[in-house]
């Protein structure tokens, strides 16, 4: 099939590759401008676009769709047969959905109707969610709304958002090579989406990580698991910003109440109650919670039993103040 391919991030670079290497002309790469980066400030090329040039694939990088009659122009050139979009970035104009002549298809990391919107894979992470996946779905005019194309799903367990984005990223590479065929020979079935069991997940904020230790400790590990690799969870210690890079649940409150009865009342949340080779073990709202893997400014990543060997941190100091 002929394909213009709209997509930014790490996460669309698979479906790139299993398209070219699936024989597809790819006439075209479209992905969003590149950025500054950093402190530095320096312009970074973008994941896909890197890629498709290496792949000797023409891309563009249009500042605005909406009213851009130039690059619509050169779409309804191009003639394409489909639209695969990949966390493009953009909202697609109505003048893009009807130009291929099979519609634009959108490979969409969460099980739909659940997450719609930008950041399905975090969401789900720190939700708590036991699976998600991967649909392929008909682009609409509306969020994530369109008649889903196929669907896989995966269990979460303890993966954190990277893990995830790696096995996401390669399973909706296989499944866009798997549907367009049946897209062209007209053998595909769409299934419309149940709109009242939708959800939405918006962007992530590095605000949001911020541990908050009266919540519980499943809820401390998902937060700690949804923000890794970015934008880390963090407390703070002494006015540092310790960034949690791992957590693991602790003990219940009924085990620490029964350990501590005699020492008086229950520690408030962020107190820290031991520090060795398991970790730091913090009460939180049910219980404890342990932090395994740490990192201070200027340092880097390491596991609590490795900074103990050059740091102290006494029962009782609390976190987060």
């Amino acid at each position: 099939m002929k394909i213009v391919y709209m997509g930014t991030p790490d996460f669309a670079v698979p479906a790139l590759e299993a398209l070219h290497a699936a024989g597809h002309d790819i006439v075209l790469a479209v992905t969003k401008a590149d950025r500054p980066k950093d402190r530095g400030k320096k312009m970074q090329c973008c994941p896909v676009r890197m890629r498709a040039a290496e792949l000797g694939i023409p891309t563009e990088t249009p500042e605005k769709l909406r009213g851009n009659e130039e690059f619509f122009e050169k779409l309804r050139a191009l003639a394409p047969d489909v639209i695969v979009v990949a966390a493009y970035g953009k909202v697609l104009p109505k003048e893009v959905l009807e130009t291929p002549k099979y519609g634009c298809i959108n490979i969409h990391a969460s099980l739909l109707p659940a997450y719609r919107g930008a950041a399905p894979i975090h969401r789900a992470v720190i939700d708590g969610c036991e699976k998600t996946g991967v649909t392929i779905m008909c682009m609409a005019e509306g969020l994530d709304t369109g008649d889903m194309l196929a669907q896989e799903a995966v269990c979460i367990g303890e993966k954190t958002t990277a893990e995830l984005h790696e096995e996401l990223a390669a399973l909706g590479a296989r499944m866009i090579c798997e549907v367009l065929p049946k897209i062209a020979d007209g053998s595909i079935v769409c299934v419309r989406q149940d709109d009242s069991k939708a959800s939405y997940a918006p962007m992530v904020f590095k605000e949001e990580g911020v541990i908050d230790f009266s919540k519980t400790a499943k809820e401390i590990c998902c937060l700690v698991r949804g923000f890794n690799s970015w934008p880390t969870a963090s407390t703070t210690l002494g006015g540092q910003v310790m960034k949690v890079h791992k957590a693991v649940l602790g003990r219940s409150r009924a085990q620490l109440e029964q350990e501590l009865s005699a020492r008086g009342a229950a520690p408030a949340p962020g107190t820290v109650l031991s520090a060795d080779k398991r970790g730091i073990e913090v009460a939180c709202g049910d219980g404890s919670v342990l932090l395994t893997n740490i990192q201070m400014p200027g340092k880097k990543a390491m596991d609590v039993s490795a900074w103990l060997l050059g740091n102290k941190l006494q029962p009782g100091t609390v976190l987060g103040r």
